[in-house]
């Protein structure tokens, strides 16, 4: 696979494909834990881990995997490096493992983590398999920040623990808040998108297995010619 495409891999999870934003997915630890910074890059770090881990070897073993048996495959593979974050993040930061709580066993069905199992490194070889992990783990986290920064600031008047302003909006940091932050950061995503997708122009190679050997003018030869010849 070319350079290009593995770098593509990466880098469609963070605002072209981000699977919190633009998928919807993971929608309720993103929702539960962002009512903090440090909660959100918590949860982010643990399922970008999960994502990769799982990833690399879920496609390592992709051809020896019977298909009626993937799924449950999959959750297992998923499941025991859950239960090696579990276990670092206790040992390591305990007070992380205390604000997140149930979410961060529950990572083993986080859809994002199981999607792109399924739909990603079951089909495609190790290293395109770990780029897509870690760059849908960057996507994820990076939204999870944004909201918990936002929501900390304006509810708790605080960022990372650090007292910042004394006023308090305290509905950010209730549910409505965190639904009225995740709108606003979808909509945002979509304008990203939008605009990025204004900038690509179609070009007459698109799709044409040979556009990467062949030059521009060389593929309107024949088809001038041909018009030539029928004039």
């Amino acid at each position: 696979m070319a350079k290009k495409s593995l770098f593509q891999e990466f880098t469609k999870g963070i605002i072209k494909e981000n699977p919190v934003l633009c998928l919807v997915l993971g929608t309720c630890p993103t929702l539960a834990v962002t009512t903090s910074a440090s909660n959100a890059i918590g949860m982010g770090v643990a399922a970008t881990a999960v994502l990769v881990c799982s990833n690399a070897v879920i496609s390592a073993l992709r051809k020896f995997i019977p298909d009626k048996v993937r799924i449950p495959a999959y959750i297992t593979i998923i499941a025991g490096f859950v239960s090696i974050v579990q276990m670092l993040v206790k040992a390591f930061a305990p007070a992380i493992n205390d604000s997140l709580g149930i979410y961060l066993p529950l990572i083993v069905v986080n859809c994002i983590i199981l999607g792109r199992a399924e739909m990603f490194a079951g089909k495609n070889p190790v290293l395109p398999s770990i780029l897509d992990g870690l760059g849908m783990g960057v996507g994820f986290t990076a939204a999870l920040l944004c909201m918990g920064i936002i929501r900390e600031f304006f509810g708790s008047g605080s960022l990372f623990g650090m007292q910042i302003m004394p006023i308090q909006i305290l509905i950010f940091i209730l549910p409505p808040g965190g639904f009225f932050v995740f709108g606003m950061l979808i909509m945002l995503a979509n304008k990203l998108n939008s605009r990025a997708g204004k900038k690509v122009k179609s070009s007459p190679c698109d799709g044409c297995p040979m556009s990467e050997n062949c030059d521009a003018k060389t593929c309107d030869k024949p088809a001038k010619e041909a018009t030539s010849n029928a004039d």
